[in-house]
């Protein structure tokens, strides 16, 4: 595939016209419509649907806009960096990052980077879906626990676990007595949980009072005194210390696993290489403490 024609038709794509592709790149109309032109019969597809007055990507341009586009974004930042002989990290960075690690780390960890790297414009998103990085945009994102995808590489940086906590008033309940419950999520029936604890396993079987969306909200339920909930040991562990939560053992389940994610088929630029040195300097040995002491620092 032509790269030129290939910069070609993501300028034009960019710029929605030809005409203004041509004014802000300073280049020949006609030329950036032959070399698209090109680029459809090397490609044997309709790129751009032309009107007498419009032009609008067809659904084939519009994939290789997104798919192409940051591709040569990155080369062209690439090969200016290596002329500046390796200047600092500029241009823009969209990270997408989940609810609860946003809420409680993400805020100063932008903060910390922004003022480290005022030339990256970074945008962060708080969502818990599983974004499709390259179609929407993403350079960077943040996971819990996320399936394999062969599209993407991508590294563990912090790792938690689950316990069960609840208000020191509520007494730990035996096998056959049901404790009221703060779960997340939407109504509906929970299943009963399981903890490890210095006398084994123990069942504990659970009766919803509360269905709550945030698990911060969830926490601050279990302060108040309404019933237990199962929670990262990271959110509670300053409760736990001073004894305004209790723990009633760890989950018996795999622990929680914070990645970072990017696109295999994309260079990995300066800036999503910098975030990720300055997500280990934030946590060096990636533990449920080390979030902890961040989190309530």
């Amino acid at each position: 595939m032509d790269l030129l024609a290939l910069a070609d038709f993501n300028l034009v794509a960019r710029h929605g016209g030809f005409g203004r592709a041509a004014r802000a790149a300073g280049r020949p109309k006609a030329t950036l419509s032959r070399r698209v032109a090109e680029l459809e019969a090397a490609l044997g597809l309709r790129l751009f649907e032309r009107g007498s007055r419009t032009l609008k990507l067809t659904e084939e341009g519009r994939i290789l806009s997104a798919r192409t586009g940051a591709l040569l974004t990155e080369l062209d930042e690439t090969a200016a960096a290596i002329a500046a002989g390796g200047a600092r990290p500029r241009g823009p960075l969209r990270i997408s990052a989940p609810l609860l690690f946003s809420q409680t780390a993400m805020g100063r960890l932008a903060a910390g980077f922004a003022l480290k790297l005022p030339e990256v414009r970074l945008e962060v998103t708080t969502e818990d879906r599983a974004v499709d990085m390259i179609e929407e945009g993403y350079d960077l994102a943040i996971r819990v626990n996320p399936d394999p995808d062969e599209s993407l590489v991508g590294r563990v940086f912090l790792r938690d676990r689950l316990v069960v906590v609840a208000h020191p008033s509520i007494r730990r309940p035996d096998e056959k007595t049901r404790v009221p419950a703060v779960v997340r999520g939407t109504g509906g029936p929970a299943s009963d949980w399981e903890v490890r604890s210095a006398d084994g396993r123990l069942p504990i079987g659970v009766e919803p009072v509360l269905h709550l969306s945030s698990l911060v909200m969830v926490r601050d339920a279990v302060r108040a005194g309404v019933g237990a909930a199962r929670l990262p040991i990271s959110l509670v562990s300053h409760d736990l210390a001073s004894g305004a939560l209790a723990s009633w053992g760890e989950v018996d389940a795999p622990e929680i696993a914070l990645w970072t994610l990017y696109p295999s088929r994309r260079l990995l630029s300066a800036r999503v290489s910098a975030f990720l040195d300055h997500l280990k300097e934030a946590f060096p040995n990636g533990t449920p403490d080390e979030l902890a002491a961040y989190v309530e620092g």
